[in-house]
């Protein structure tokens, strides 16, 4: 089975080929949304946008929701950021959460 190193802050995970970033992610108890977004959250439907990361790393392109969710605000246009629930891990990775309510980098 294939697997791939997963970074996350300080921590180096393993993930198997394939697996969805979210959910892997919320398995290894990584926060993965801030403050009260944790309880409102779309659940990985890519609606919401509450897990907007910054990946360092080949992913799949951005979906259809994915795009149009990035698109809105808080999100500023070019921002790189993607929704850690439309991500299909398929190599090494870096994860990035920043401190915004959504994921946003608060400038």
């Amino acid at each position: 089975m294939i697997k791939h190193k997963v970074i996350f802050g300080e921590e180096e995970l393993l993930a198997s080929d394939g697996q969805n970033l979210r959910n892997f992610l919320k398995k290894h108890n990584k926060k993965l949304h801030n403050d009260n977004s944790n309880y409102l959250n779309c659940k990985g439907l890519g609606t919401c946008g509450t897990c907007a990361v910054k990946i360092t790393g080949s992913v799949n392109p951005p979906n259809r929701i994915e795009t149009f969710r990035l698109k809105l605000p808080p999100f500023i246009k070019d921002s790189k950021l993607r929704l850690a629930c439309q991500i299909c891990i398929k190599n090494d990775l870096k994860v990035i959460k920043f401190k915004g309510f959504w994921g946003e980098e608060e400038i």
